[in-house]
């Protein structure tokens, strides 16, 4: 009995080790199996997750693009940034290291209070950038004296670089730090992550920014477990952002900012066959590598409470009642529509009535009777008042629109304001009432509701001055070599009775001899201003914006003299030209904000601008064959 007890024990014991051995096989078959799996079949896999684990891929920002002139002149450009950095560890005291910089930087270029907040939130291998834009002096002063400065390290980076300064500021723009809003507003780009990475804030280099930005590198580098870089496997430089050429003459430009002098003023100088603009300058300007750089509190705060404006760009979002300037465009819409020939005569007295209301001209004693190229010479305001009234306003304005007046020209920089140039039906649509006859009184004079800026008036100007070719502005000539499609206009065909515009040559001719009188001619209100070179004579018109209404007070006892005036209260001046008459080639519009008058002001700049421009370039002007020609007779001839 003893002995069955002790077999059947046997027996369950020899069961239980062989379930026993059986499941650890199992268990040993599954970890072998599962060992096969991941080091043989999914060995590279694993291996790739390991190599990222201490394999780190850092971007590398390229080289921004250059911005030149139109003669490979650099204009915005790369510098080294002589910079230095700290790395905690490496020092026993972060406070008795800057202490000891101080030595060779300036203490306010050192920002003690950001530095300590980043030496307690960041790793102590993590390098803090201390100051950047070193001298080349403080630089090597620095490297001499590390031994004396534990946790320094001196660095050598990339920064853009305005060499001009303030002379293309609002046509170049400048650079930033990349804001929350450019992250929101922007395609992604990882560079754009990148703490040091700068975008375009404005002008050009906004415009432009993506073909200026180029294309990151690459840089692999090993780190441990704590991300400190132990050592740089491969590197792959960033591509380089393309060239931009632009249409901007620097000599053109550094002569225009230099006779404008402390003027609140813009002018644009434009080539009236291709639309390239050789000149854009708004004064007073600023110097963008402040910006570059990271401008102060104070320096932005003088900048913004500046009455004068420098941060805006005159020449495109600049908007003036342009005055007499306009009394061509009122000319061609009452010749064009017939309701008057060019031998339409108006008596000025100094005044005419309509109603209750005096409307005056701006000499007092009046002109006496006049035809249509002797009122655009002496700028007789009862001669517009008459025409304006007979020929209406909505086909002022549909003339207005024409020559590039009251709507963007897409030049190649954002900021750019339409102006306005006013309607019947725009009036009803904004201000819910009626059109009044005064109104286009005010409009047959370039006041009222008119706005334009020196840019449209400049493009105006041009289209006057090529026999009517809708030509229209352009400030980049070439990215990277490769001319922008459509930005040369094909050459103006001769002798064509109506061109792109739909003007007759006649109706051109007469508003045209106006303002060759306007400068030339024993009466013209710019007479003073002529050009006295022979075969460069200029043709233009003046003009005098109110900034206030003249009150009737004012009128019996006097007009103050502008310069009786407050500054705010002068008249805008305004001119808008082009030379050479017999061969037209550059057209030009400057206003002065608050300068008096356009014959004053205005005009001797304008004059100097046309003829250095064609100094600059006398022997290159090609001959268009457009029929405009000097008068046969008359005044002025």
């Amino acid at each position: 009995m003893a002995g069955d007890q002790h077999k059947e024990k046997g027996r369950v014991f020899t069961r239980r080790s062989l379930l026993m051995a059986g499941g650890q096989a199992a268990l040993m078959s599954a970890l072998a199996g599962r060992l096969y799996y991941l080091q043989v079949i999914h060995s590279d896999e694993y291996s790739v997750m390991a190599d990222e684990n201490r394999m780190n891929l850092q971007l590398l920002p390229p080289l921004r693009g250059r911005i030149v002139d139109r003669f490979g002149v650099e204009i915005a450009s790369n510098r080294h940034n002589y910079r230095v950095v700290l790395i905690p560890e490496q020092t026993k005291s972060v406070t008795a290291t800057l202490d000891a910089l101080e030595q060779y930087v300036p203490a306010e270029a050192i920002d003690r209070e950001r530095i300590l907040k980043d030496v307690k939130r960041k790793r102590s291998f993590v390098p803090i950038p201390v100051v950047d834009n070193l001298s080349w002096e403080q630089f090597a002063r620095i490297n001499v004296n590390a031994p004396d400065l534990p946790g320094i390290q001196v660095d050598v980076g990339s920064t853009r670089d305005y060499p001009y300064g303030n002379l293309f500021a609002h046509i170049v723009g400048y650079v930033g730090a990349v804001s929350e809003r450019d992250l929101q507003n922007q395609e992604y780009d990882p560079l754009l992550e990148l703490p040091e990475f700068r975008i375009g804030k404005s002008g050009i280099e906004k415009y432009y920014d993506r073909t200026l930005r180029g294309k990151a590198g690459l840089s692999r580098v090993e780190a441990n477990a704590y991300g400190r870089i132990i050592r740089e496997l491969n590197r792959q430089e960033g591509i380089p952002g393309n060239d931009a050429v632009l249409t901007i003459d620097k000599q053109l430009q550094e002569f225009a900012v230099r006779r404008m002098g402390e003027e609140s003023a813009a002018a644009v100088v434009i080539d009236i066959h291709t639309g390239d603009v050789l000149s854009m300058v708004s004064v007073p300007s600023f110097d963008p590598n402040a910006f570059a750089s990271g401008i102060s509190s104070a320096d932005w705060k003088q900048l913004v409470e500046d009455p004068k404006r420098p941060l805006g760009n005159k020449a495109i979002g600049g908007q003036y009642p342009p005055g007499s300037t306009f009394k061509m465009i009122v000319a061609l819409a009452a010749l064009e529509s017939g309701v008057i020939n060019a031998g339409h005569k108006v008596f000025c007295a100094g005044h005419t009535q309509l109603g209750s209301h005096r409307f005056h001209c701006w000499k007092r004693g009046g002109h006496g009777k006049l035809d249509l190229e002797n009122a655009i010479s002496q700028s007789c305001d009862i001669y517009f008042y008459d025409i304006a009234r007979k020929v209406g306003v909505d086909k002022i304005a549909e003339m207005a629109h024409r020559f590039g007046l009251g709507e963007e020209l897409n030049i190649d920089m954002l900021g750019e304001r339409d102006g306005l140039i006013p309607t019947k039906a725009w009036k009803q649509a904004v201000q819910g009432v009626a059109w009044q006859l005064g109104e286009t009184y005010n409009t047959g004079i370039g006041q009222g509701y008119v706005l334009a800026t020196p840019l449209q008036l400049a493009v105006m100007t041009a289209r006057l001055a090529n026999g009517g070719k809708k030509v229209s502005p352009r400030l980049v000539r070439s990215i990277n070599g490769e001319t922008l499609e459509g930005a040369v206009l094909p050459r103006p065909e001769p002798e064509l009775d109506n061109l792109d515009l739909g003007i007759s040559q006649k109706s051109l001719q007469h508003v045209l001899n106006g303002m060759y009188k306007v400068v030339n001619g024993p009466r013209g209100s710019a007479r003073a201003a002529k050009i006295r070179v022979e075969g460069w004579e200029m043709a233009g018109k003046t003009g005098t914006a109110q900034v206030r209404r003249i009150t009737r007070k004012e009128r019996i006892e006097g007009v103050r003299k502008s310069d009786e005036k407050p500054w705010e209260e002068r008249d805008h001046a305004l001119f808008v030209g082009y030379a050479p008459f017999d061969d037209p080639r550059y057209a030009v519009s400057v206003i002065v904000e608050h300068g008096g008058s356009g014959s004053g002001a205005a005009a001797p700049i304008a004059r100097d601008l046309l003829q250095e421009t064609l100094r600059l370039d006398p022997l290159r002007r090609p001959s268009y064959d457009i029929a405009i020609r000097r008068p046969a007779g008359g005044e002025g001839a």
